[in-house]
This record gives C-alpha cells, structure tokens and sequence, in this order.
C-alpha cells in the first residue's frame, strides 16, 4: 500500500468531516448530531426495517438501539412488529418526525447549496464531477464478495434478476431450464461455489463456479447490476472466480456467453480469454472461451 495515498485519504477526511460540520453534536443547528439526522432521514415516509438500517447503514445492533431510543423519547420515531411477521420489527417516523424529516431536508438543501456559493460555476461543476467520482469509488470499495448458499432469499433474488435481463436482451428470451441446467448443487461445494457482492447490506452481484471434469472449471451466472456497473465489481468477481477455480485444483476454466454480451466479453477477453470451439449445449451461447490459470 503506498503511504502517500494513505495520507491523501486520511487528509481528505478531516477535511471533509470539519467542512461538514459533524465534529460537534448540534448537525443542521437541530441540537442532535450527525447520526441521528442520518438514521431520520434513512428511516424515511415509509418506514424501514431494523436489519435493512443495520446493514444498510453499517451499524451494530446496539449502536443502532441506542440511536432509536434516544429518537424515540423525543417522540420522533416508534418501532413496532411487522404485520404478518413477528420476527421483523420495523422502524418508523411519528406525525412529529415526519415534519421534523420535512425540516431537515429543507436544511440539508440549504447546506449543499451553501457548499458551492462561494464557487464560480467552472468550480462548481469540477467539485460536483468530483462528488461524483469519489461517490463512486467508495461505492466500489465497499463492496463485499462472499459465498452465499444458492437457496438464500438474496442469492435467490439476484439469480432471477440475472435472469430477467438476460430474458429482456436475448431476441429469444430466456430459459433457465433449457440446455445443462446448473442446479442448486452445482453451486455448493464440492462441485462448485455462488459468490455473491454485496453493498450495504444487499446483494448487487453474483458469479458461479462448477467443475466441468478433471482440471477443469466452469463459470456461469456472472453479473453486475447495471447502476454499478464500470466501479470494477465484475473485474473483483471474475479474480475471485478464479482464485476459486485454483482452489479446487483447477487449471483451465472455460465459459460461454452470447454476442449480445458485448461488455462481457470484452471483460474475458481483456482478462486473457481466448476463444475455442463450442464445448456445451447450451442453445443461448455464441461464443466460447478457455483461459489457463497459473498455479
């Protein structure tokens, strides 16, 4: 890691957090810090449940309770059950928490505009291009790859959403159940493995990878949701993917993909996937290609 970086970030924060304004407890001039705006604001008109603002948030049980009590006697937020699931408790804002949720927006607004007045326009549009770029890369870095179990509710999800964009991009749909079926089993161990990215808490990408035979690995179900695509997940994913395939004492992995696939395969072919001749039958694929992994 180089130190020169470590110490541009660490700059950067302490500039950030004292222009901000969340060094004192008094955010917004609303008497409550920064955490407790957040968690109003997170929580929303409609109400969220308390594992969605833990993970979403990044918070520990008790931290979070912490935070909901001291709303709480202030009369701003209630937690109750979720109707028809008494596992689920679920966290919502009051008459008074909704025109104090009204309030801080309005000020929130005034703030970030108060952050660009004193810059020219040209200032204005660098410094917001910039926001943006490190929104991003933040994003980006946040993100988790993980084994999951295909048969979980996120994996689940994800699967069929990959899915669903590949049945709206192929001229002829798209069947999961047509051609070699990659079954739940398939995606556990010891025949294969799902890995999963996640960000804050939520499932936004996913990737297989199963032994075809003796030496030999296969990926499948890779994808990315599309609003997070370019921040470098699939690059992460298809790594991981293949320090996987190693694992498994695998030395070739092969894949196949269709044409419409065009930022697919560039990412194979940019990632030193050479095409070969169709291994498979799947009725979808249009191209096929094999890389040799190093020990």
């Amino acid at each position: 890691m180089d130190e020169n970086q470590v110490a541009q970030v660490r700059r950067f924060n302490r500039a950030v957090t004292q222009r901000i304004g969340v060094l004192n407890d008094d955010y917004l001039g609303r008497g409550r810090p920064l955490a407790q705006l957040r968690l109003i604001f997170e929580i929303g008109k409609d109400g969220r449940s308390l594992r969605e603002l833990r993970e979403g948030l990044g918070l520990d049980s008790g931290y979070l309770s912490r935070l909901l009590r001291a709303l709480e006697s202030e009369g701003l937020v209630e937690t109750a059950r979720a109707e028809g699931d008494a596992r689920v408790r679920i966290a919502r804002l009051t008459a008074k928490g909704k025109r104090e949720y009204a309030v801080l927006d309005r000020k929130s607004h005034d703030f970030a505009a108060s952050l660009l007045a004193p810059l020219s326009e040209s200032r204005r549009l660098r410094l917001v291009q910039a926001m943006t770029e490190v929104e991003n890369l933040l994003r980006a870095s946040a993100v988790r790859i993980e084994t999951a179990d295909p048969d979980e509710p996120q994996a689940r999800q994800c699967l069929d959403t990959y899915y669903a964009e590949l049945s709206r991009r192929f001229e002829t749909g798209f069947d999961p159940s047509r051609g070699a079926v990659t079954t739940s089993d398939d995606m556990r161990p010891p025949r294969g493995l799902l890995l999963l990215a996640r960000l804050d808490g939520r499932a936004v990408g996913c990737g297989v990878v199963r032994k075809l035979s003796h030496g030999i690995a296969e990926i499948k179900r890779m994808w990315v949701a599309p609003e997070l695509r370019g921040l470098g997940i699939a690059q992460h994913l298809l790594d991981r993917l293949e320090a996987e395939a190693r694992a498994m004492g695998c030395r070739r992995l092969r894949l196949d993909t269709n044409g419409r696939l065009t930022e697919a395969m560039a990412l194979y072919l940019r990632n030193g996937y050479r095409e070969i001749p169709r291994y498979n039958d799947n009725p979808y694929a249009e191209h096929w290609f094999e890389k040799r992994l190093r020990s």
